[in-house]
């Protein structure tokens, strides 16, 4: 492709991506501390749980991009928090400060032109930055339409 950096900017821009959807820095906005473990009725998780699973799922794609002694972690002991609710308020805090550094290295790796997006992860089993990019949106969307839903059903919809 003669000049790729315009499809750089847009895969970038996906993994914050809200113009077809609630972002996750609206769906995570000002979640109040009472609702943070709560679990709507008839739903397996708590918002502190899908932001959680969020924040380790991106950093395993990204630490698979670019670690070489990467170690695949346990699906889905390792992708998911026990408990439903935060260990404490820096713990909640911490995870969306690291969610959002972690986007930001995604970002600027689907930015980098030394990086070929079509090439296999060299410790992968097939993998491309391409693909794993676009996981990482993919998934990030998933989640943050069921964190709305979440939110809505425990009535701390729309943020504040």
């Amino acid at each position: 492709m003669a000049n790729e950096q315009p499809y750089r900017e847009y895969l970038a821009r996906l993994l914050a991506w809200e113009d077809a959807h609630v972002s996750y820095d609206a769906a995570v906005k000002n979640l109040e501390p009472r609702f943070r473990g709560a679990q709507a009725s008839g739903l397996p998780y708590s918002p502190w749980q899908l932001i959680e699973h969020l924040r380790i799922a991106q950093h395993d794609i990204l630490d698979f991009c670019r670690n070489p002694e990467y170690e695949e972690m346990k699906w889905p002991d390792d992708y998911w928090p026990a408990s439903a609710e935060p260990p404490s308020a820096a713990a909640w805090t911490a995870s969306l400060r690291e969610f959002k550094k972690d986007r930001e290295a995604l970002e600027a790796l689907a930015r980098d032109p030394l990086i070929q997006l079509e090439d296999g992860i060299p410790h992968g089993t097939g993998q491309t930055y391409l693909r794993e990019l676009l996981l990482a949106a993919d998934h990030a969307a998933y989640h943050v339409g069921q964190l709305v839903t979440v939110r809505r059903l425990l009535g701390s919809w729309p943020p504040g």
